[in-house]
Formats: C-alpha cells, sequence, structure tokens
C-alpha cells in the first residue's frame, strides 16, 4: 500500500477523537459548594457540563434546601442545620413582601437592619454547623478532591476549600461592599467606579463622586452585620489567624456572570473571567400549553412579566393597579403570578404558577419583559434582544436596572410608586419606540460576538484549575503587600524624608556660609573703624 493510499486512515481517526473528546476527557474530581436560590440555579449547567465531560462531582448541600435536589449529574452530600427549610421559605417570602411595605423611613431602616441581621444569622449557622461536623470533614478530606467550585457569596465555601488545602473557582454575579475587588487586589477607583447601590452611572457628576466617596468609606461598616462573624469561624477551623480578606482571596479563578455589555467598563484582574450571559445557554421548545397562549396572540404578540423566586404574588391594591394597565394594552401578556387573581383581570392577561422564561424570550412574537431586574433576567433580556420594564425590588437589582436604562435597553418604575397610568405608558413606549428595540439588539449582538461561549468558558477553567493544581501564574503580588506597601506609602515616606534632608543639610550649610560671610565682612568692617581711629 502507498503512503498516499494511508491518507484517509489518520484523518477519520482524528475526527472520531474529536467527536469522542468529552467522553474520553480524564476525569477529575470536583466538590461543588453552592448557596440556595437562584445562585443555584445560576451554577447548575456548569456542573452538569463538567459531569458530562467525565468529571466525578459531588454536592454539599445543607439538608434544608429549597432548590439543591438530588440530581442525575452529581453526587448529593447533605448535611445537619440548626433550621428547616420551612424557616428557609418564610425566609424568602418575607423578603418579598417587605418589598411593598410603605413603612416610615425610620421604622424600615430598622425593619431591614433586623431582617438581615436574622437571615445573616440563619445562614451562618448552618457554616458553622458544616465547619463542626468533624466526620463529614474528614470524609471530604479524605476525598481527594481536585478543586472546589463554590459562590463566595456566603464565605463558607472558601473556609471549605482552604481546610481542604485545594485550589478554589469562585463563581459568583457580585459582592457586596467591594469584598470582590479586595479579594482579586483589583484597583477600584471611586472616580468613575460607581458602588453597589449608589445608582450612579460611570459618568459621574461632582456631587455623585462625593456620594460614591462616602458609600464607599461606609461599605466596611455596612457589610461588619453579615461577615464579620466567618473570620473568627474560619480562624476557629483552619488554626491560624485569617481576615475576611484572606478567605475572599483564596480563590485561583473568579467566575464573574457579567460582562461589559451589561457593566460599566472598569479595572479587571488577570484571574478574572467573564461569563455574562451563562443562563441563556439552554433553550428548549415551548409546551403545548405556552405555544397555544403565543399562537393566539396574533399579530401583537406577547409580553412576559415576572418578578422573579421571591416575589410571586403583592399586595392586592397593587396587582389591581399593574392588572390595569396590562389590560390596556394589545399584547397578549404572561404573568408568572400565584396570589389571588386581581378582580380586573382583563382577557389578554393570563396567570400562570411558573413559566420559561428564556424560551419565551426567545420567541419572535415577544414583544417587551417586564422584570425585576434580577441578574438572569437582565441577560435573557439581552440574549433575546427584548426591550425591557424594569421594577427593580431590592440589591443589585436597581443597579441593573440604572445601566439598562443608561444604554437606552428599558424603562424604570419604582413600583411603590408607579401608578397604572405610568406602567401602561412605559409598555407601550418601549413596544412602540423602535430605539429601544435597536438598542437592545445591538446589545446583544455585541454581547454574543466572541470567539467561545460563557458555559464553555466557565468549564474550561474550571477544568484548567483542576489540571495545574490551581493558577498561582495569575495571582498579583499585591495580596502578599501590607497595606502601606500597596499604596507605596513607605516608598513616599522615604523619599520625603531624603527630600526633607537634603533641603535642612542644604538650609544648614546656607545658613553657615553666610553666618561665615556675614562674620568676616563685619571683622573687615570693624578693622577699618579702628585704624580711622
Amino acid at each position: 500500500m502507498t503512503a498516499g493510499s494511508q491518507g484517509p486512515c489518520p484523518l477519520l481517526l482524528g475526527l472520531l477523537l474529536c467527536a469522542l473528546g468529552p467522553a474520553l476527557t480524564q476525569g477529575g474530581k470536583l466538590l461543588v459548594v453552592p448557596i440556595d436560590g437562584s445562585h443555584w440555579l445560576s451554577l447548575a449547567g456548569t456542573v452538569q457540563q463538567l459531569r458530562h465531560r467525565g468529571h466525578d462531582v459531588v454536592v454539599l448541600a445543607p439538608d434544608a434546601s429549597m432548590y439543591i435536589k438530588e440530581g442525575a449529574f452529581y453526587t448529593l452530600k447533605r448535611y445537619p442545620v440548626p433550621f428547616r427549610r420551612e424557616d428557609l421559605e418564610v425566609a424568602f417570602i418575607n423578603l418579598g413582601r417587605s418589598v411593598f411595605e410603605s413603612d416610615p423611613f425610620l421604622q424600615r431602616v430598622v425593619k431591614i437592619y433586623k431582617k438581615i441581621k436574622d437571615d445573616s444569622a440563619l445562614l451562618f449557622s448552618g457554616c458553622s454547623h458544616l465547619l463542626h461536623n468533624k466526620e463529614l470533614m474528614s470524609s471530604l478530606a479524605e476525598g481527594s478532591f481536585d478543586a472546589v467550585l463554590t459562590d463566595p457569596f456566603l464565605p463558607c465555601g472558601p473556609i471549605v476549600a482552604q481546610y481542604l488545602a485545594v485550589p478554589a473557582v469562585f463563581f459568583l454575579n457580585g459582592l457586596p461592599c467591594s469584598l470582590d475587588f479586595q479579594g482579586t487586589q483589583c484597583p477600584n477607583p471611586p472616580s468613575y467606579v460607581p458602588r453597589p447601590m449608589s445608582f450612579n452611572s460611570d459618568r459621574m457628576t461632582f456631587l455623585q463622586r462625593v456620594k460614591n466617596i462616602l458609600i464607599a468609606l461606609s461599605e466596611s461598616f455596612l457589610c461588619s452585620m453579615v461577615y464579620s462573624p466567618y473570620a473568627p469561624l474560619a480562624s476557629e477551623v483552619l488554626q491560624k489567624d485569617v481576615t475576611l480578606q484572606d478567605i475572599m482571596s483564596y480563590a485561583s479563578i473568579w467566575l464573574l456572570r457579567s460582562d461589559f455589555v451589561n457593566n460599566y467598563p472598569r479595572p479587571i484582574m488577570p484571574n478574572t473571567v467573564f461569563i455574562g450571559g451563562i443562563n441563556c445557554a439552554s433553550k428548549k421548545p415551548l409546551s403545548q400549553e405556552f405555544e397555544a397562549y403565543v399562537n393566539a396572540s396574533g399579530e401583537h404578540g406577547i409580553v412576559v412579566f415576572s418578578l422573579g423566586s421571591m416575589v410571586s404574588e403583592i399586595p392586592e391594591q397593587k396587582a389591581t393597579e399593574i392588572a390595569d394597565a396590562l389590560g390596556k394594552i394589545p399584547q397578549t401578556v404572561l404573568w408568572r403570578y400565584t396570589g389571588t387573581p386581581p378582580p380586573n383581570l382583563a382577557k389578554n392577561t393570563k396567570l400562570v404558577k411558573w413559566l420559561p422564561q428564556n424560551d419565551l424570550l426567545g420567541h419572535p412574537k415577544t414583544r417587551a419583559f417586564i422584570t425585576h431586574s434580577g441578574s438572569h433576567g437582565v441577560y435573557e433580556g439581552i440574549c433575546n434582544g427584548v426591550p425591557m420594564v424594569m421594577m427593580p425590588l431590592f440589591g443589585d437589582q436597581m443597579d441593573n436596572a440604572k445601566r439598562m436604562e443608561t444604554r437606552g435597553a428599558g424603562v424604570t418604575l419604582n413600583i411603590l410608586e408607579m401608578s397604572s397610568e405610568d406602567l401602561e405608558k412605559a409598555l407601550k413606549t418601549v413596544i412602540s419606540d423602535k430605539s429601544y428595540k435597536e438598542n437592545i439588539m445591538r446589545l446583544s449582538s455585541l454581547h454574543k460576538d466572541r470567539p467561545m461561549e460563557p458555559l464553555d468558558l466557565a468549564v474550561f477553567w474550571v477544568e484548567f484549575v483542576m489540571r495545574h493544581k490551581g493558577a498561582p501564574h495569575l495571582r498579583p503580588a499585591a495580596h502578599d503587600l501590607t497595606w502601606y506597601q500597596y499604596y507605596s506609602l513607605d516608598v513616599i515616606g522615604f523619599l520625603l524624608a531624603v527630600v526633607l534632608t537634603v533641603v535642612f543639610i542644604t538650609f544648614k550649610g546656607c545658613a553657615f556660609a553666610f553666618r561665615k560671610c556675614f562674620r568676616k565682612k563685619e571683622r573687615v568692617k570693624k578693622s577699618h573703624k579702628s585704624k580711622a581711629h
């Protein structure tokens, strides 16, 4: 057989190896320490893909979980906690209800403070029970994990990773009080990087920069209530003194569910990877029920309405106002709502207990999206190019809405103060004004124009950390500097001392020379006067 006749064989073999690539990947062992709620829903797709790549995935979760359940693509390990699932559900429900309370300002602040304190104590107790579960922690230590994939919004996962002495990959949308900037040692200039909850854009006026600085100065105080107990707990478990910044700076890679289509441009560090829109990856055909709703909408199309997983019912008066506005538009409205149906619900409004949000937004007949501006919803709006009417409720939702409004992709309403006419006007504006559709389509085009899909990018970096036992070459030396070394205060002090010393010596030298010259002249004058006499 000639050399030329052997050509197709290697080609076919190469194609076969490519086709079987995921199945032939050398599997590692990954420990996942997630946070319940929407945080887990974001992470589940990545976990499933890692399992498909041949890795052994173990998910560690409390026995009182709302969303983390047994799955075919991971092994679930549960640990006991001093609260029940019902306690978590009550906490979530109360959080949703608190948004619609119209108490006086001071009373509202006191209520929010108490709720944050109670919820933080509840979650901290679960973390403490995990870390003090010696049998479980010993079992994990014997598991020979290659890496820990965790959400650092609660620092329990990072502490587990340090205890096991394995590299960690952080998967998150962001952290309050700039803890993500501290953890990565990333520059965070308040002159153009807006602080969370500031409602500023990156183009700030003087007064907005003053506000930004004041928020930055108060961040450590505001977050101490939630995060201060974790440093003593970590010090006890790890048997060495650690700070919250030490805990947060342990990550080899930070996978941020964001990008510069949604966020304002800012500095980033080498171990930060943007995977915004990762929740848009999976799309399925609509069920017969929802396909029927969409087809029946005719040429006017549909509006998708959801306020997220935490808010499924709202006060009757506000629901009535919303229903009144929805009844005045020609589109069919699919409203995720489990409360008592408003008495004035129009025929064009369909109440559902659950809806396939991303699949509906991807349908060509979808005209607008009414959302609470959670990170999932905003990215699904961007991915599918659907203009938004945003009703932010709490947390980062206000900032998400501000960014989308700044980019001309939607209209923001205050759900407590808006009237039925305000909602009607906002919906008609984003549907009939073509600029909103054009702007969101431009954002969608920018978001999708990339060399690798966010899910593939996330999987690559998790596997990278597993293969190389971390990513120390991406860790900046800033982590090893003290605060005065980081800001070069010691160098500045040294240079100031040198300059002052030179100035002092020069001054003393000039003074000495002046005195010598002056005294010599005086002696000459005196000698002349004595001779004259």
